[in-house]
């Protein structure tokens, strides 16, 4: 399980095909700190560590992305030079500071629309008919990787939506969502609360 909450930027160094796609992410963890099988979350995408390597604050961390996993995520998000959102597992204890976030993207949607206001990024995610109902105004969704609130829900004609995300400064800052352009795909994750409530509501009715 995970939080949403990100804990540094990666950057793919390389990408080895051998039956599944072997990446190679740098970035800035200790790898003395990372077990061999643990489970980090790569823009939203629950990846087990393989290999390790580098040194504290410069590390190289191998994971191997199925192609189950290429084929339900943002087109690209797997190529050398592509920047990660990392998030190591939630540990027993530790702050849950997002929301409680499974690793396993739902849909791939897609920036409406990027707007600056008052110093923060406004974006209106479009997301498809099949998920729209599992959005709600101030509810929680997973973007990338990063746990962030439901602003403003617009539905359509076709029954898909617009949902209104504030990505504040610092949040633009050490995600890769600031570095987000209008028609970009993003991975999102459903709240789970939101999966189990329309599962009760579909045996229900």
């Amino acid at each position: 399980m995970f939080t949403g909450i990100v804990t540094a930027i990666g950057t793919i160094e390389s990408v080895e095909q051998r039956g599944d796609t072997r990446v190679v992410v740098a970035c800035p963890f200790d790898p003395d700190a990372i077990d061999i099988g643990a489970s980090i979350a790569c823009s939203g995408v629950c990846l087990t560590v393989v290999t390790l390597g580098g040194t504290k604050g410069d590390a190289r961390i191998g994971f191997d992305v199925s192609g189950e996993t290429v084929s339900r995520t943002v087109p690209g998000m797997w190529e050398e030079g592509a920047k990660l959102n990392l998030e190591p597992a939630l540990r027993l204890g530790d702050e849950l500071g997002g929301h409680l976030v499974t690793g396993h993207v739902d849909t791939v949607g897609e920036v409406a629309r990027k707007q600056e206001k008052g110093g923060s990024w406004h974006l209106a995610i479009h997301i498809s008919r099949a998920f729209a109902p599992f959005v709600a105004e101030k509810g929680s969704i997973t973007v990338d990787g990063v746990s962030l609130t439901v602003n403003d829900v617009r539905d359509r004609e076709d029954g898909t939506c617009d949902f209104a995300l504030n990505i504040i400064p610092h949040t633009a800052e050490v995600t890769t969502l600031g570095a987000l352009t209008e028609g970009a795909k993003v991975n999102l994750e459903i709240d789970v609360l939101a999966r189990y409530l329309k599962r009760m509501q579909s045996l229900a009715g």
